[in-house]
């Protein structure tokens, strides 16, 4: 009895003890246990930054140019004799144009350069997308609505006399349909306006030209016109200087993406209603949007701008890269080349098929993507359109329900009995969805006549297409969803590429090719957010060769015959040091694809070595090439893994 009596003592005393030893750990834990707890957490935090550091200083190489392309430089100004326009030429062109900012900004090129050629002074174009009819505001004419007359008039005194309107004179006679009018082709000749339209001019002083197809001259000229490739260049790279409001807020809308001190990427992605019409890329999409295609489609059927069937195989013309690379895609690429999360994207184009569903996975990549909407606010937007006459709303009404006794008159007059019961009444039509540019689809089978509202929205679209333009331009980076579309008409993307390929020729610059990048997505389509490593590497060949010799070589063979000013070499450029004549490379018909510039002048040569020494003392911490990114090791491979991992921590997965 006793013995169990000091059993329990004992082990009450335990007991006592372990409580004591508990709270005394309590306590301790308490005042330092914290502390450590949060400096590991600290420290553990302070590797992954290191590590996210270190990725960020080996990606540089991404942003920096492409030092093969340093050589060459903007030159366009004559090279042989030419003379300035005669101040006795009393014969006149006028046009209009028809289409959007990238089809205007061709076209004038185009006037400029038929103006020059049959000696006849130019009137200014008349945008038909920014008439006062349109919409626009009173402040502006058709011309200055985008570009400055002042400037485009002054630049070009020495190539083609420019004068705002005809002679008081002549304004009464082209009312009344007086003068010549003739509506090009995009790939009409010189020959075709040398000795059809020259006599007419001639004979009646001033001819007319309407312009739709994007252009009136055709891309390449012969080997004797190089000036007049050069004047296309003076006019679209220096002349065409949009108008001061787009300028000064293009400039704030760079600084802006540019305020963290970090580079950023323009994507264009293409997604164009008419040119998916054209391509037949409705399967891509779906519901309402693959519906809106073939309408567009059928169209372009029935006025001939398409020889094909209406229904086609829309993947098929995916793999041959006759669709645009889809948002998503676009985000696998750039993650593939190794662009961090982090990355500052700007999304370009004022007009997004698809809408922003299209966006989503690009976005849960890149969350850093930005448009003109995130970077502007609307009263700076609103001060760029101008003060505008209010229009009247278009107020949609259900129409009035009818009464007990009307339904009671209906139905004594409906004839004899038995008969069946009336359908169900159809569903009412809702605000919200007659509202937007595919609110016909819930009425009727024919697309409505553009209203007021939708006038003044396109007259804007040329604003926001400007705005764009000008950021994709500065852009440190350019990326192309959908360009050299063979359709023959320009393209935005185009355009952005030609003009930093003459502005800033070493500006990284990517010239994919559509079908091999469809090729590589075939093999992993299945599994494309997880590819294996030969995958990668074979990706950031193709595109980093895209920079290069090679993409330039595509360029020149695909987009230069449809549209000159995407690629303005060799005739707008030349290179601070000769390339070696086996490095030239010529097509069949003996024109230049790759090389062929002028030696530029001493005046040139010095301001680039000078400009050449800024660039290399900003750039000695971070150099490297092409070849040594391709070599990549597997522990660098490993490292960039696991940054990425902890990038993508957050993002949503489309496969999951």
């Amino acid at each position: 009895m006793v013995f169990k009596s000091r059993i329990k003592w004992i082990a009450l005393f335990v007991l006592i003890l372990s409580m004591g030893s508990l709270v005394v750990h309590l306590s301790m834990t308490k005042s330092s246990g914290v502390q450590l707890a949060y400096s590991a957490r600290d420290n553990l935090w302070q590797d992954f930054d290191s590590l996210l550091g270190a990725q960020d200083f080996r990606n540089k190489h991404l942003w920096r140019p492409v030092k093969s392309l340093e050589t060459l430089q903007p030159y366009a100004n004559p090279r042989n004799s030419y003379p300035a326009p005669s101040s006795t030429n009393n014969r006149f062109i006028y046009a209009k144009i028809f289409g959007g900012f990238d089809k205007i900004r061709s076209s004038i090129c185009d006037l400029v350069t038929i103006s020059r050629l049959l000696n006849a002074t130019l009137v200014i174009p008349e945008l038909q997308e920014s008439l006062r009819s349109k919409g626009i505001s009173n402040k502006f004419k058709s011309f200055s609505y985008l570009y400055d007359e002042e400037q485009f008039i002054a630049f070009l005194k020495n190539d083609v006399i420019v004068t705002k309107t005809l002679p008081e004179s002549l304004k009464a006679a082209r009312k009344r349909n007086e003068f010549p009018l003739f509506k090009p082709k995009n790939s009409a000749s010189p020959k075709f306006y040398l000795e059809d339209v020259l006599p007419k001019l001639k004979k009646a002083n001033v001819i007319g030209l309407i312009v739709s197809d994007g252009g009136c001259l055709q891309s390449t000229l012969p080997a004797s016109m190089p000036e007049l490739q050069r004047l296309r260049c003076r006019v679209a790279f220096h002349a065409l200087q949009l108008r001061s409001e787009i300028q000064v807020l293009g400039k704030k809308m760079v600084d802006r993406l540019r305020k963290s001190g970090q580079p950023f990427l323009a994507y264009h992605p293409g997604l164009v209603r008419e040119k998916l019409a054209y391509h037949g890329c409705a399967e891509l999409f779906q519901d309402i949007h693959s519906e809106l295609i073939q309408y567009r489609r059928a169209q372009m059927i029935k006025q001939k701008f398409i020889l094909e069937e209406l229904i086609v195989d829309s993947r098929l013309r995916r793999d041959n890269g006759l669709c645009p690379l889809m948002p998503e895609e676009v985000g696998i690429l750039l993650k593939a080349l190794g662009y961090s999360q982090k990355a500052i994207i700007y999304l370009a184009g004022s007009e997004m098929f698809g809408g922003q569903r299209v966006l989503i996975p690009l976005r849960a990549m890149f969350p850093n993507l930005v448009d003109r909407t995130s970077l502007c606010s609307t009263e700076e937007l609103s001060e760029l359109v101008g003060p505008e006459t209010p229009l009247p709303e278009n107020t949609f009404k259900m129409p009035p329900r009818k009464s007990d006794k009307q339904l009671k008159e209906e139905w004594n007059k409906a004839g004899p009995r038995p008969r069946p019961l009336p359908p169900p009444p159809d569903r009412p039509i809702y605000q919200h969805e007659k509202e937007g540019w595919y609110g016909w689809l819930t009425e009727n089978d024919t697309e409505p006549s553009p209203s007021p509202m939708d006038l003044r929205n396109q007259a804007h679209r040329l604003l926001w297409d400007a705005l764009d333009f000008a950021v994709s331009v500065e852009a440190d980076v350019f990326f192309p969803g959908f360009n050299n579309d063979g359709s023959g008409w320009p393209d935005f993307s185009s355009l952005v590429m030609g003009q930093r390929l003459y502005e800033r020729p070493s500006s990284r610059t990517y010239r994919l090719d559509r079908k091999v990048i469809q090729e590589l997505f075939n093999i992993t389509r299945e599994d494309m957010y997880h590819p294996n490593r030969n995958w990668t590497l074979r990706v950031r060949k193709h595109l980093n060769s895209s920079l290069g010799e090679s993409g330039l070589i595509r360029q020149s063979m695909l987009s230069k015959p449809r549209s000159f000013l995407s690629h303005p070499l060799p005739e707008c450029s030349c290179r601070t040091s000769a390339l070696e004549d086996s490095r030239q490379i010529r097509s069949d018909d003996g024109r230049f694809l790759y090389g062929g510039e002028d030696e530029c002048p001493k005046w040139i040569k010095s301001a680039g070595v000078e400009k050449s020494k800024t660039d290399d003392g900003d750039q000695t911490d971070y150099e490297h090439d092409l070849l040594a990114e391709q070599s990549e090791t597997e522990e660098e491979f490993a490292k960039s893994k696991v940054a990425s991992a902890f990038d993508q921590d957050e993002e949503w997965d489309p496969n999951d």
